[in-house]
């Protein structure tokens, strides 16, 4: 009952926005994966591609999970038929963006953050079945991990394998941390951190501080790195140009 109550939330919405004609493009994952394991059981983001379909609604989806095959027919017929905000219709002219989530090429780090999630090497393979089928996909490197997946050589490999498997292209982003209880992100993050390599605690607090983002010459610098490297691989590091 609590998923259909879900589905019928966005009906409404969706209907409302129709009215008024304010079509914009849905982000279903940004908040957890939409395909977690759960999903399997019910079908939650598949109810809400059918009322996408219907309302003609695009959408942005980003997983780490190789259960979005099952929704291709959905997708594609959305990917045809959406109606898109008027300062995207010359430039994106398509109904879904796909975003693979990588945050590290290394299984064994993924595996301890991320278990479940398909291995980076899985999902690289997806990226290239997606994009083989003619959808608009790339890889969501965001976030990268600060002195583990942010280097430049560790960015690379990310960036070179995106290319490699036909990503069109790749967003790299730094890591938020909120929180202190005991299922919010720092806390569970540091457990990790504590098993994984204990001495790059005090680094992360210095750079952290009290904040729960990285600071601006971070940020800056992260940016800067990807940019190099995605120049010299050729491959857009922004959805569309």
């Amino acid at each position: 009952m609590a998923t259909e109550a879900r589905a019928e939330v966005l009906e409404k919405q969706l209907q409302s926005r129709t009215k008024k004609n304010q079509y914009g493009i849905v982000a279903i994952g940004s908040g957890t994966d939409a395909y977690i394991h759960q999903d399997e059981k019910y079908l939650l983001t598949r109810k809400f591609l059918s009322h996408l379909l219907k309302y003609r609604f695009p959408v942005f989806i980003s997983t780490k999970r190789t259960g979005i095959k099952r929704d291709i027919e959905l997708l594609s017929q959305i990917d045809k038929t959406a109606i898109l905000p008027g300062d995207l219709k010359d430039s994106l002219k398509r109904g879904v963006i796909l975003s693979v989530s990588i945050s590290t090429m290394d299984e064994k780090i993924s595996g301890m953050l991320e278990p479940g999630a398909a291995p980076p090497a899985e999902r690289l393979l997806l990226v290239k079945e997606l994009s083989e089928l003619g959808f608009l996909v790339g890889v969501n490197a965001i976030p990268s991990l600060p002195y583990i997946s942010d280097t430049e050589e560790e960015l690379e490999k990310t960036i070179a394998a995106a290319k490699e498997h036909k990503a069109h292209y790749i967003l790299v982003g730094g890591l938020t941390l909120f929180g202190n209880a005991v299922a919010d992100s720092k806390t569970l993050y540091y457990k990790f951190l504590e098993r994984y390599n204990p001495d790059l605690i005090p680094k992360y607090d210095q750079l952290y501080g009290d904040k729960f983002y990285t600071p601006r010459y971070y940020q800056d610098k992260l940016k800067q790195r990807a940019d190099k490297i995605c120049l010299r691989y050729t491959i857009r590091n922004k959805i569309i140009e």
